[in-house]
């Protein structure tokens, strides 16, 4: 059983805009450190940052703007606490306390991420999709359902009917939908919206791959301030995880889909 979300569900609205705004603080800085916090809905966007970085609130509310359209925008930027910015001074060490484990993807996820995908290409709104061995349920805004019915006969689609969605029905923060991002995989905190030195961010992106590259489930643990994750030496960690964000565009485009 697996349930996934596209790009335009309102919560993956506030994970691209906390990516988005990590991405100007890579522009920045080769090593920012930030974390920020977005919710948005009914025509406002509340946005918090912690970071080092020296971010310009215009670019941002532009790149909000970019995402969610014409919104209220709201900013407020803080800096880092001392203790956590000293932690990094020497060298790259464990920004956080965290549990993960990576999983396999099964053909289940496989095939659900497919599907959504499909559907967000034909289709850029708002929506929401589970796969249940054979029962596939897809709620779809903005699309009469009488298209998807055509395109997926055997299909529970829209059992409420056509619907609008999006963040003028609904609300959206960040990382709410781990499910979507992660599928059997678990973590101890969020992937959004946050800098390389998180172990939510590093270590959740290596446990995942190597669980694909080995076909295994991975354990790891670690806490902040340690130098070495799973026998590696942090620093690697954080290379191993900026490698895999630059391939795919960014921590915006990361926010899209998530890991699956």
């Amino acid at each position: 059983m697996f349930e996934k979300v596209n790009p335009k569900h309102p919560d993956k609205i506030a994970d691209c805009i906390a990516g988005s705004i990590v991405d100007l603080a890579y522009k920045e800085k080769d090593n920012p450190k930030i974390a920020v916090e977005v919710l948005i809905g009914h025509g406002i966007c509340h946005v918090i940052i912690e970071t080092d970085s020296k971010l310009n609130k215009e670019e941002i509310g532009e790149a909000i703007k970019r995402i969610a359209g014409d919104v209220i925008v709201d900013i407020k930027i803080v800096g880092q606490d001392i203790h956590l910015s000293n932690n990094q001074k020497e060298k790259i060490r464990c920004g956080d306390n965290g549990i993960f484990k990576g999983v396999p993807v099964n053909a289940e996820e496989k095939k659900l991420s497919l599907i959504a995908r499909e559907i967000y290409s034909n289709y850029p709104y708002d929506g929401k999709y589970i796969l249940d061995g054979d029962k596939l349920i897809i709620c779809q805004s903005n699309v009469p359902t009488k298209i998807l019915n055509s395109i997926y006969p055997k299909a529970v689609i829209n059992p409420l009917g056509d619907w609008t969605g999006g963040f003028k029905v609904d609300t959206g923060a960040t990382n709410r939908k781990l499910g979507s991002d992660m599928g059997r995989s678990v973590t101890g905190g969020g992937l959004h919206g946050k800098d390389l030195s998180k172990a939510d961010v590093s270590v959740n992106i290596y446990a995942h791959l190597k669980a694909q590259e080995e076909n295994r489930e991975i354990e790891l643990s670690c806490a902040i301030g340690d130098e070495t994750v799973d026998g590696r030496p942090y620093s690697e960690i954080v290379e191993f995880a900026r490698n895999y964000i630059n391939s795919i565009g960014g921590f915006e485009e990361f926010a899209k889909w998530g890991l699956i």
